[in-house]
């Protein structure tokens, strides 16, 4: 499907955009205490058994300041069923004959799998180890577990060993921990010495695991499923369940800066070693899927060792005769995890496009790609067997939600847990338009109107600035960086997707490489320019530019080369120094491949667009925020910036998360968050 032509100017989003209600009415503005009270709807699974569609709702806590994931199923085929809460859990999955769910679950100290029936009733555990059960999947035979534990290598497949190796730790009163390799950290955690490893556990009559679990990925010096943030898609049985496929990085001393992950197999019955099936290519091969004939292997692979953010191409592996080829060489998108159709003719899958995140069809016999919904972002789905479609949506003004899909890109509400919320707030209206960017080429952005906007009246304005720097803003309800924040609190939003943004092609999206400063700033300042002339509700004599990650670089970069538009800036977790930043990031692919390699052998790019040479040219007020968990883009560098501006003697401020990452998800740091970067903006933008 072609991208749709956006004409600078108004061009509205979908239909599901809300009435804004009048302020007299018994509503509110969405603030952030609406927003973190939102439940989360998520990971929709359709089993043997396409009447019950089985999903997680993760419900907010503010008291205890925490999540609550819960088990959820909802009856299809009766006629107005409400969801049915079974009990709290996470990570549900069907069995293989649709009449059982298993999940995660503590055991007292311990995360566990549980059984439980789709009708309720008194649950089963079905693991009792002597470690945490990170994750599994369930055989389509239904006789077997493959588990994800985190083990110590040379303890070659004994949990209790591995128990025993952390009760010696735990009660040794030194705290120190030599290392003689990277990572040593990674995200927010101190590397501990163990590995996500796969085992298989047989099931026995009773539905209970029976047995000692077996190692799977014997010899694979390397986290399945990754960290982070790997899940079971990266790991899944044949339709015959004797054999398991996964993917993983080799963790060689290169591995802080190798993306190369391959895919393997290995039979679960028998000690053969895994077989690595896509040696051939040192880029990132990812995300097994078998077809339900077992003859073809589907996966994702990227073409560029190094580079994260390269374009995700479907592949497709015979696996008698070895052969591969490309399944939609000429669709321009990124692919994310695959699902396929009953009779294997059908792949599906969501990417970025031009502001939206969809999800779409590809045939797998010509590669033609269909777009399945509208506007708007797709976050997981699960097929039916019969055609039919249950997708987890969401937009600017709707949290995600279950909707069945159906023709012209039309959906049903299947679930409806925010609504009683949703009916009390009003929301900004979001409009995309295009301009004139870098070079002359198309770039996109929206604008976002305050809540409750008077025609003829000016406000002022949020400018947001995307991390990533391969990312997007996208056409989502997001808990981080909510534009309907800005816009209850009296401002208009306006985004850009800058060069480097992705949805819009691998070439746009490679353009930010190297020229961190260049092509995006120009994008930015363009961007300004054409929002400020087709909307003039826009007070440009009142803006504050907030960004994070590389949206926080950019604010840094902005304060010491384009500075004049702004009252105010904000700056999460951003990368001031781009030297040091090299030295004490984990993932150093990231900095390698945007900076064309290691700093100490090319300096001149590190220093080429480091925002620490233009502290001199700095003036704009300036509120500094930084987790201490961030292990991506560590709490020195906000320390630094912050010392920068006091040093400067200009207006700043420094708001420090102990306990926090490169985001903050804890629900009262969240509320903190919003307060402490509203009450800045709003100090900096008042009328004279």
């Amino acid at each position: 499907m072609s991208l749709r032509s956006l004409a600078l100017g108004l061009v509205l989003m979908s239909t599901s955009m809300p009435v804004i209600a009048a302020p007299d009415d018994d509503t509110h503005p969405m603030d952030v205490r609406d927003m973190v009270a939102m439940d989360r709807v998520g990971d929709p699974r359709l089993g043997a058994d396409p009447r019950w569609l089985l999903f997680d709702v993760r419900s907010i806590d503010l008291a205890a300041n925490k999540g609550v994931s819960g088990v959820w199923v909802l009856d299809l085929e009766a006629q107005d069923a409400a969801p049915q809460r079974l009990t709290e859990g996470s990570q549900p999955r069907w069995s293989a004959d649709g009449k059982s769910i298993f999940y995660l679950a503590k055991a007292g100290e311990r995360m566990q799998v549980f059984r439980i029936a789709p009708g309720g009733g008194a649950a089963t555990q079905v693991t009792d180890l002597q470690l945490d059960v990170d994750g599994f999947r369930v055989s389509p035979d239904g006789t077997h577990l493959a588990i994800a534990l985190g083990v110590f290598p040379d303890c070659n497949g004994d949990i209790a060993c591995t128990r025993a190796k952390l009760n010696v730790r735990e009660a040794d009163k030194a705290s120190g921990r030599v290392y003689d390799r990277l990572f040593v950290r990674h995200w927010d955690t101190w590397a501990d010495g163990r590995r996500n490893q796969l085992f298989l556990l047989a099931l026995g009559a009773d539905g209970k695991a029976a047995g000692t679990p077996t190692l799977l990925t014997r010899g694979i010096d390397g986290d399945v499923p990754s960290k982070p943030f790997g899940d079971d898609s990266e790991y899944v049985f044949s339709p015959d369940g004797k054999t398991l496929y996964f993917n993983a990085r080799i963790a060689r001393h290169d591995e802080p800066w190798s993306t190369n992950f391959d895919i393997y197999r290995v039979a679960i019955e028998g000690d053969a070693a895994p077989e690595n099936l896509t040696p051939g290519n040192p880029a990132w091969d990812g995300y097994p899927l078998v077809s339900p004939d077992g003859r073809t292997l589907y996966y994702l692979a990227m073409k560029r060792p190094g580079f994260e953010a390269d374009r995700f191409a479907i592949m497709a592996l015979d696996l008698d005769s070895g052969k591969r080829h490309e399944v939609a060489p000429q669709w321009d998108r990124s692919a994310s995890a695959l699902a396929i159709s009953a009779d294997g003719g059908t792949l599906y899958t969501t990417a970025d496009e031009a502001g939206q995140h969809p999800l779409f069809a590809v045939r797998v016999s010509d590669g033609k790609v269909t777009r399945l919904s509208g506007e708007g972002t797709v976050h997981g789905f699960a097929l039916d067997g019969r055609g039919g479609i249950i997708a987890n949506w969401q937009d600017f003004t709707h949290p995600a939600g279950l909707y069945r899909l159906g023709p012209g890109e039309s959906r049903v509400a299947l679930t409806r847990f925010n609504d009683a919320r949703l009916a009390a707030l009003r929301f900004g209206k979001a409009e995309f338009f295009t301009f004139k960017g870098w070079n002359g080429e198309p770039v996109q952005g929206y604008v976002m109107t305050p809540v409750d906007h008077a025609p003829g009246r000016k406000y002022p304005v949020a400018f947001l600035i995307h991390g990533g720097p391969q990312g997007a803003w996208t056409n989502e309800f997001h808990y981080r960086w909510n534009p309907q924040t800005y816009a209850a609190a009296g401002f208009a939003v306006v985004a850009v997707n800058f060069h480097g943004s992705t949805g819009y092609g691998q070439a746009f999206t490679d353009a930010i490489s190297g020229d961190w400063g260049g092509k995006p700033l120009t994008d930015l300042k363009l961007g300004w320019a054409a929002a400020l002339k087709n909307y003039p509700f826009l007070d440009a004599k009142r803006a504050c530019a907030l960004g994070a990650s590389y949206g926080g670089y950019m604010v840094y970069w902005m304060a010491g080369k384009w500075n004049t538009p702004w009252k105010c800036f904000v700056d999460h977790d951003g990368v001031f120094d781009s030297r040091s930043m090299y030295y004490s990031t984990e993932e150093l692919w990231f900095d390698e491949w945007e900076h064309r390699g290691p700093e100490y052998e090319h300096p001149q790019n590190y220093e080429k667009f480091n925002p620490l040479r233009h502290v001199k040219d700095w003036r704009v007020p300036m509120l500094v925020i930084h987790g201490g968990l961030d292990f991506r883009i560590p709490d020195t560098q906000g320390l630094a910036a912050f010392t920068a501006l006091q040093r400067r003697g200009i207006p700043s401020e420094f708001l420090y998360f102990p306990d926090e990452n490169h985001w903050v998800v804890k629900p009262a740091n969240s509320i903190l968050w919003h307060d402490t970067v509203l009450n800045w903006m709003k100090r900096w933008t008042a009328e004279e």
